[in-house]
């Protein structure tokens, strides 16, 4: 049992930074992350597939050799296999989750990334809903033909859910050519070891404020690790606490009973807590004031298709834009969820009826919602904004190359010189990283859950009574001290910026000399000095005026609300 818990921590924190690693430097044409999706959800479906009917599988194969489907040795040979599927299970899962998230980094803008990840959060709620409810039914009396087990029938579904919505999403969204882009480094290794100094190296050139949210992460983490895996159990407790304590000898037959029925209401609060969730994913985003700006980054004021909203004025605006509270920003929605959550789990140790914990469990459900929008949309947010900047140094170059290219030169890709593409390697593997970024993010999710599942059962080992016996508290206990770590966490939300950084033209030239990006002074390009101060130099100052987080809040509200009306999204 215990290799079956360290599946899922084990392989989100080694997973997804390798397939995040892999993805980024894929130059397949029909893009990065697609290949990673398709592989991943069909090792998904292959693994659900034979999981569910491991049992009949072994069972099958053995008894040609004769063995007795009943034997020991055919019941051990079963358990080792369905473990192994659990692991491969957990690494495809991871796939897809890694290329997926890294997907909707690269199809949409930094002021998207907001609204981009609030759908995906929406979405999700839909489908632990879906998923709650097909639990809850008998689904072998319904569809018989999909397996004669709910086990079997759930994944039957899943596989269902999971192809139709991949194809779909690879089939209707056109990724950017990654052929277009620098190639990468020859001499980069894609062993085990070269990895992990690929991996090292990516956490200390980490962003502030990403790192700042992988701590949170890392806090949150330790907390919601008991919430979501002793939620159903302890509503359950505390179903049949008055049970217990009435009739304290039941036999062994009415205790099974007696928590099978207790089961089911654990299962009744989750739904509550789902709904929870989906319906702050659904209300919460048009209460929330945008953190960027709506203009995307490379285009001057008065240019691109944020610029034709704008002219509209005030009494063109929505009655959606009139329900954003001013100052409640993402951030500070995600502070207060962690306190709420705090708050709530410290409540589980007094709480001693099942209503008054359903309520507990519903609103840590604004919580979970919060969690599965507010780190995404902020390290999208980042990641996407560095990636504009450094393709808007390739268009500078290209401009420079274009009024004054040396006939010494030679070009190479894109127009530059094979120099110019080896300096410019640098700047784009640190921007080029949305899936190591986002790997390493998750591996501060799933880390941690190791160090809970480890405190856990000391916890259990100290106060867990036997099955059946009045007074157990244990759960409650893991569950309220869970809360002072996702405390913690709110400190170190307060620690982050609202404010997009901002950048100065002499920022970005340091950052092209670093990268590559020919400027005025630097020693590769002292022979076009005078045309890259007269081309490429004027359009980076530009853009530093353009990229400012919040110049114009009604716009970025207006462009908001049309993106969520289907309008904005690309």
């Amino acid at each position: 049992m215990a290799l079956v818990w360290i599946a899922g921590p084990l392989s989100g924190t080694l997973v997804q930074p390798y397939v995040g690693m892999l993805s980024d430097n894929c130059r397949i044409s029909w893009g990065k992350r697609k290949p990673f999706m398709l592989v991943g959800a069909a090792a998904t479906i292959v693994s659900l597939m034979i999981l569910a009917w491991t049992r009949d599988i072994v069972r099958g194969f053995l008894g040609l050799f004769g063995a007795d489907p009943e034997s020991n040795g055919v019941k051990v040979t079963t358990i080792v296999v369905a473990v192994v599927w659990v692991y491969i299970l957990d690494f495809a899962i991871n796939t897809v989750q890694a290329a997926i998230r890294a997907f909707i980094v690269d199809c949409c803008p930094a002021h998207q990334q907001e609204s981009a990840n609030a759908m995906a959060s929406r979405l999700t709620g839909i489908g632990n809903i879906f998923g709650y409810v097909a639990g809850y039914i008998n689904l072998p009396s319904v569809m018989w033909w999909l397996g004669d087990t709910q086990f079997k029938d759930l994944c039957a579904i899943a596989s269902v859910a999971l192809a139709a919505t991949v194809l779909m999403s690879c089939l209707l969204i056109k990724e950017r050519d990654p052929r277009l882009e620098a190639p990468k480094a020859t001499k980069q290794s894609a062993g085990v070891f070269a990895f992990f100094v690929t991996l090292l190296a990516s956490i200390k050139k980490l962003p502030p404020q990403i790192k700042k949210v992988c701590v949170v992460q890392f806090c949150a983490w330790v907390g919601f690790f008991p919430m979501l895996f002793y939620t159903s159990s302890f509503i359950g407790e505390i179903y049949v606490q008055p049970y217990l304590e009435e009739n304290p000898h039941m036999t062994p037959k009415e205790v099974d009973e007696l928590y099978e029925r207790a089961t089911r209401v654990g299962t009744f609060a989750l739904l509550i807590f789902s709904i929870t969730s989906l319906l702050t994913n659904i209300f919460l985003p048009f209460l929330i004031a945008p953190t960027y700006d709506s203009q995307p980054i490379g285009e001057a004021p008065g240019e691109g298709p944020a610029a034709s909203f704008r002219d509209y004025g005030d009494e063109k605006k929505g009655w959606l834009e009139y329900l954003v509270i001013p100052g409640f920003t993402l951030r500070r929605a995600w502070l207060l969820s962690q306190l709420l959550f705090m708050g709530s789990m410290l409540c589980t140790v007094i709480v001693r009826t099942v209503p008054a914990a359903t309520v507990l469990v519903g609103l840590v459900g604004i919580t979970w919602a919060l969690t599965l929008w507010a780190p995404w949309a902020i390290i999208s947010a980042e990641i996407s904004r560095k990636d504009a900047f450094i393709r808007q140094k390739r268009r500078a170059m290209q401009q420079a190359a274009a009024a004054g290219s040396s006939s010494e030169t030679r070009p190479g890709f894109d127009g530059y010189s094979s120099e110019e593409d080896h300096k410019l390697d640098g700047s784009e593997d640190e921007a080029g990283q949305a899936g190591v970024i986002l790997g390493i993010h998750n591996m501060a999710i799933a880390a941690p859950q190791i160090f809970a599942t480890i405190g856990s059962s000391i916890i259990f080992k100290i106060f867990q009574k036997p099955r059946g016996t009045p007074g157990d508290h244990s759960i409650a206990i893991v569950m309220a001290i869970g809360g002072f770590s996702v405390g913690a966490s709110a400190w170190f939300i307060h620690l982050i910026k609202d404010e997009a950084p901002e950048n100065s033209a002499d920022d970005i030239a340091s950052d092209a000399e670093q990268g590559g990006v020919p400027t005025p002074g630097s020693p590769v390009e002292s022979r076009d000095r005078r045309s890259v101060e007269q081309v490429a130099r004027p359009s980076l100052e530009r853009s530093s005026t353009v990229v400012r987080s919040r110049v114009s809040l009604d716009r970025a509200r207006l462009i908001r609300s049309k993106s969520y009306s289907g309008m904005d999204y690309a």
